[in-house]
């Protein structure tokens, strides 16, 4: 039988009784993921600011679930404004700077409550 494991980390806890990502086996999901300060539990203003947290939380989770970035098979991104991608690239291109092994993404326009101008949930297949 198949065990379901939570995983959590200190630097993006959730308000509610609820995990960062959730693995069965091989399989990793998270919840929504958004560029809160780890410290502070504020989001910044800015939009870069914003990414480099939301992707360095990314990054956090898939590492604590045993993976790594080269597990990650899709990215799902709600953005304020889409029109402003090409600032998410950067910081994209960055985490995963081999054109010939990115992750699927999808963008979408959102919403977001505050001033969350990004946010994300991933799926992840873990090789251990």
């Amino acid at each position: 039988m198949t065990k379901r494991q939570s995983i959590y980390i200190e630097a993006f806890p959730h308000a509610n009784p609820v995990p960062a990502a959730s693995r069965i086996g091989q399989m990793l999901y998270s919840g929504v993921i958004y560029g809160r300060e780890g410290a502070t539990q504020q989001v910044p203003d800015s939009l870069e600011r914003q990414c480099e947290l939301m992707f360095g939380h990314l990054q956090s989770i898939v590492s604590a679930a045993g993976g790594t970035l080269d597990d990650v098979i899709k990215v799902t991104l709600w953005m304020k404004d889409k029109t402003q991608r090409t600032v998410v690239n950067s910081y994209w291109e960055a985490l995963f700077p081999d054109a010939n092994s990115r992750p699927a993404r999808h963008t979408l326009e959102s919403t977001s409550s505050g001033n969350i101008l990004i946010q994300c949930d991933f799926v992840a297949v873990l090789s251990n």
